[in-house]
């Protein structure tokens, strides 16, 4: 839809879209209340055509020209409580969006609406190619013979370091979401007593976190005795997973499988649709409601010694009936359960949020 000259204003950009004094006062992405409730917001891109693809949101959304200058736009519809990573397709290549502050790894970016959830401790590092987070000086050469190959595992004692959390999918935690720098910042404010992080980066998603024995068998005798080598504070007793997506599923399989091993577990968005063969699927997400957790959590298991806390992207709509069951049966279980929506989709940058809070309340 074509906007006009005071639409723009409406955002707070003074004069002809495309001048100087336009591009200036460019700072997007800016939002204004729809009048069918929820937000208008606009995103601008200078240069040639583009289009926006966004995080497991929306489908990519084309760019409007205004008149014959560089000025290109788009104004989104967005719903109440949304944060979304997105990033301007142009030319064959992926770009975060160079008015926005806030970026995600060197080609994304976060928009947050007015009325999203604040994320304390995380910092804005800026968005670019040339971006570098900052990372753990300790490094764990890992060679394992349950999973096979060499993986390099980062650990960095938050605060001094303590009880280890271990978090999945690590490589993002390093290079696109700084987890370090948030950790060490919660623990600095009092939100969460020091922690020794653990990132434990992935090398076959679907066949380390698919419900298997061998990641956890690898972790309890391989990984930590590796990281208690490094003589930083690593106290197994109060182990707390961390895992989103396939990696929560993970997460709560250790729960159920590995119960001396992990009693603590933070999962954000996890895939409890996950059944033997539900991948190659045409929908995925069209089986039996929680998957093949909700089946084993029906044979009567003890989860009295588990804390575990849920959270799922309130916009992730066909995840929510397989997520509830499970965060039922859990505690009809016996485990210690939380439970929270996030603004979101299925989105590491509103997980990030959730991850600081629920290992926090684990750890209590």
């Amino acid at each position: 839809m074509r906007l006009t000259e005071d639409a723009f204003a409406a955002y707070g950009l003074p004069g002809e879209p495309g001048s100087e004094a336009f591009w200036a006062a460019a700072g997007t992405p800016a939002s204004v209340p729809a009048e069918d409730g929820g937000w208008a917001t606009l995103f601008l891109w200078r240069g040639s055509p583009a289009s926006i693809g966004f995080e497991s949101w929306s489908e990519p959304v084309a760019l409007g020209r205004w008149g014959e200058t560089d000025c290109w736009y788009a104004e989104v519809r967005m719903p109440a409580r949304l944060r979304v990573t997105y990033q301007f397709l142009a030319d064959g290549a992926a770009f975060a969006d160079p008015f926005n502050p806030l970026g995600a790894g060197g080609d994304r970016s976060i928009a947050a609406t007015p009325d999203a959830s604040a994320q304390p401790y995380w910092p804005v590092l800026g968005a670019g190619a040339d971006q570098v987070l900052p990372l753990p000086r300790t490094r764990v050469r890992w060679t394992s013979e349950r999973l096979g190959g060499r993986r390099t595992v980062r650990v960095h004692p938050a605060g001094g370091g303590g009880p280890v959390v271990l978090l999945l999918d690590g490589d993002d935690w390093l290079y696109l979401h700084p987890a370090m720098t948030a950790f060490d910042a919660a623990v600095a404010a009092g939100e969460m007593p020091p922690v020794t992080l653990v990132f434990l980066p992935t090398r076959d998603r679907e066949a380390e976190f698919g419900c298997r024995p061998a990641l956890w068998e690898a972790v309890r005798d391989e990984l930590l005795p590796l990281v208690a080598e490094t003589g930083l504070p690593a106290g197994p007793d109060r182990l707390v997973v961390a895992g989103q997506s396939l990696g929560g599923l993970s997460a709560m399989y250790a729960a159920l499988e590995f119960p001396d091993l992990v009693s603590r577990v933070a999962c954000q968005s996890p895939s409890f649709w996950w059944a033997p063969g539900a991948a190659d699927l045409a929908d995925p997400l069209a089986g039996p409601l929680g998957g093949a957790v909700a089946a084993r959590l029906r044979e009567r298991v003890d989860l009295s010694g588990l804390r575990v806390a849920f959270d799922v992207g309130e916009h992730e709509t066909p995840m929510l009936p397989h997520c509830a069951l499970v965060e039922t049966l859990a505690a009809q279980a016996g485990a210690t359960v939380r439970v929270s929506r996030s603004p979101s989709a299925h989105d590491r940058a509103s997980w990030r949020h959730a991850l600081l809070r629920d290992v926090a309340w684990a750890l209590v």
